[in-house]
């Protein structure tokens, strides 16, 4: 075989016939999702839904059913923004044939997805995710009974180098500026260095950053937000609801950075009720699993008085006792059955599961599905592209159920589980087989060893034999 070269300069074909165009089997993850989207009638259901928000004439837009596949992709496949999902589309042979676009003809541009998301409402958003709520409730994989509510923190497209006060409308350079000049620190026609500014700004007292004096000129919704690591940055807050039967998000909800949890969780709680009742399940919410940060003696006593939800909510401890003296007896009878239920083996074991599965989500989701930055703006385009990516979750859970494997990517690293499965078994099995090999020569080496057998005869074999014998007279 002759060495190929490859060729500086390529003259493109003048024509070229369909069946010499490259084609691809597709992966086999999203050959089986697209088996099961198609099972369903996806993309007549989704066409018919959408299909008041287009105009009767004019040129075709993207099918609805691309458009949200195309969303899909920037979970399964780790993507943050639209362009990169765009290119990740066009340059894949498989995603091609996922999304039914042939090489003739090119993918859908990322504004292209910027369009069809600022036409489609939010509520075409929450049907997709109560669609697939719904599939899993046909297969039997679904209950909702018992449910655990926690949030995390979503990163804004926004820098806090942005941020403006509010009554003045100056960014941060010119208002550290205006405190110098205030402070004698340079004359009044001084223009100080960038250098200087910096140096002022970290040794003057008094320095607080608060959400009621600045905000982002560019995303209004963003607050200036604590994030898990210690760093401040323009953040929203997204907060699931878990059923603990399944793992599967019946609720995902985003707030701006700085709402409370304890004022957040029944309006969690609602939505998620709504959610499965328009999936068709007949499944009230019950039980509500949660971390201490959502413990409030108002909170509770809402809960216990106007709805049905029964609460499983650590306790914080305190340094001092419960003052009761400014608290009604209803009040202090939700505290206490709050305590009460968790006290039990069920509110313990509650705990575990919700730490285990709502941890889940978020590291899925956010984490290894590309959703902890947010490239959008607003709560309104947050909430669109979130409900997305939790109803993709949970499809990866379905598909986990039904053919064992619930992400794309999972499948990269299935031959070196495979071989490295294989190998923990052979080193097992030489291990077993080295122990047993070196019991048995020892137990040889200290039998050769013996001066005498006597050692390894039994008691009662050692006593002397005593023989009668009879003459017969």
């Amino acid at each position: 075989m002759a060495l190929g070269r490859r060729n500086k300069l390529h003259q493109g074909e003048l024509f070229v016939a369909a069946e010499d165009l490259p084609t691809s089997d597709g992966h086999v993850f999203y050959v089986k999702l697209n088996g099961l989207l198609a099972e369903a009638e996806f993309d007549t259901w989704i066409e018919t839904l959408c299909e008041p928000y287009y105009k009767s004439k004019g040129r075709p837009g993207i099918p609805p059913g691309v458009y949200f596949r195309m969303l899909l992709i920037g979970y399964f496949e780790g993507l943050q923004s639209q362009r990169g999902i765009a290119w990740r589309c066009s340059d894949s042979l498989s995603l091609r044939k996922f999304l039914g676009i042939p090489l003739t003809e090119d993918t859908p541009d990322h504004s292209s997805l910027t369009n069809v998301r600022e036409r489609l409402p939010q509520e075409v958003h929450q049907r997709v995710f109560e669609w697939v709520l719904k599939i899993a409730l046909e297969k039997k994989l679904l209950k909702g009974k018992t449910v655990a509510v926690d949030s995390t923190t979503l990163e804004a497209d926004a820098a806090m180098k942005s941020i403006v006060r509010r009554d003045t409308g100056e960014d941060w350079r010119t208002y550290v500026i205006g405190l110098m000049r205030e402070q004698g620190a340079i004359q009044a026609d001084e223009v100080p260095t960038d250098e200087g500014v910096r140096r002022f700004d970290k040794k003057r007292e008094g320095k607080k950053v608060s959400n009621d004096d600045w905000e982002s000129p560019v995303d209004p919704d963003a607050t200036i937000t604590r994030m898990k690591d210690g760093t401040t940055h323009l953040a929203y807050k997204a907060e699931h609801v878990v059923d603990l039967d399944s793992g599967m998000i019946v609720g995902a909800v985003v707030y701006h950075g700085t709402a409370p949890d304890t004022g957040t969780l029944e309006d969690s709680l609602n939505p998620a009720q709504i959610h499965l009742r328009e999936a068709g399940s007949e499944t009230e919410i019950r039980d509500v699993a949660a971390d201490k940060g959502y413990h409030s003696t108002d909170m509770l006593n809402q809960l216990a008085e106007y709805t049905n939800y029964r609460t499983y909510i650590p306790e914080p401890k305190q340094t001092k006792g419960r003052n009761w003296n400014n608290r009604s007896r209803r009040e202090r009878r939700a505290i206490e059955s709050n305590r009460r239920r968790m006290k039990g083996n069920k509110g313990k074991g509650l705990q575990r599961l919700r730490s285990e599965k709502v941890e889940r989500t978020f590291a899925h989701v956010l984490e290894t599905g590309g959703g902890r930055r947010t490239r959008l703006r607003g709560t309104e385009k947050v909430q669109k592209r979130h409900l997305i990516a939790t109803a993709a979750y949970n499809l990866g859970v379905l598909m986990r159920k039904l053919f064992g494997i619930g992400t794309a990517r999972s499948m990269q690293g299935m031959a070196k589980a495979f071989w490295a499965t294989w190998m923990a078994v052979y080193l097992l099995q030489t291990l077993l087989r080295t122990i047993q090999n070196r019991f048995w020569n020892n137990l040889a080496t200290k039998l050769t060893s013996m001066s005498s057998p006597v050692w390894i005869v039994p008691e009662w074999a050692r006593q002397p034999k005593i023989t009668i014998c009879s003459t017969g007279s």
